[in-house]
């Protein structure tokens, strides 16, 4: 009997897309390219870490879960279906490094805009807890500090409801405190059932939060598997992704 019932979720598993993935994919401009074969895969219910030097081609692989951009060659899917289609943007949320809002609009008024754009949103109040905006609701975004504007960012990627999450170094140029403020509503969102891609140079922020992480050097994968295993006999993860992209 408890076999049958292993046999059945595993076959269960393997009836459910992943929540994205990239499949063979090599992304060119012109002359550069910037993956190089790639495969990955989020799976349900993870933090899955991208980690890579400048110009390792993160942020190509971001855009193209984002339908942002498409292969050159090989396939990008994010819960079975192509990023640009309307059902899978609705399915996905993102924290870009680059994101420009309107100053003069308040936290609460920015959080109902972006609500409005997908079919079955979050309550605005469930937002503004789970991004720990409480008191924050009518300041201009603005008047924000650098971590409330980051926590007001996650509130927007989290608003539509996504049962996947896209977060392209989202703590850059913040302190401490307001770093592990922003990690304590990542794991909030994990705990809920939802899959995370994380990009980030903080090699400690990978190790704190990541169920998973692929090193990636010049477009391709160089290693994979969870931060002790991508660790080994290194002192800290900082020091064997040194030695891997070195």
């Amino acid at each position: 009997m408890g076999a049958a019932r292993g046999a059945t979720h595993r076959v269960h598993m393997q009836l459910v897309p992943s929540p994205a993935q990239l499949t063979g994919v090599t992304k060119r401009y012109g002359d550069v390219v910037a993956l190089n074969g790639l495969d990955l895969t989020i799976r349900p219910g993870e933090l899955l870490s991208l980690l890579g030097a400048n110009g390792a081609g993160k942020t190509t692989a971001v855009r193209l879960l984002l339908g942002l951009a498409a292969p050159t060659t090989g396939t990008a899917r994010v819960f079975g279906n192509d990023p640009r289609d309307a059902a899978s943007r609705t399915r996905a949320g993102a924290m870009l490094q680059i994101a420009r809002v309107p100053e003069t609009l308040r936290v609460r008024e920015h959080i109902h805009l972006f609500s409005s754009y997908y079919p079955d949103p979050m309550p605005i109040g469930d937002v503004i807890e789970a991004a720990g905006l409480q008191g924050l609701e009518k300041r201009k975004y603005g008047e924000l500090s650098g971590g409330q504007q980051k926590r007001t960012l996650f509130a927007l990627a989290i608003c539509g409801n996504p049962d996947l999450l896209i977060l392209d170094e989202p703590t850059t140029g913040l302190d401490v405190e307001a770093r592990r403020a922003l990690w304590k509503q990542i794991r909030a969102f994990i705990a809920r059932g939802r899959s995370v891609l994380l990009t980030t140079h903080y090699l400690a922020e990978a190790e704190a939060l990541a169920d998973r992480v692929v090193v990636l050097n010049r477009g391709a994968a160089v290693a994979e598997g969870t931060p002790r295993e991508i660790k080994g006999d290194a002192a800290t993860l900082e020091d064997a992704f040194v030695e891997m992209v070195s």
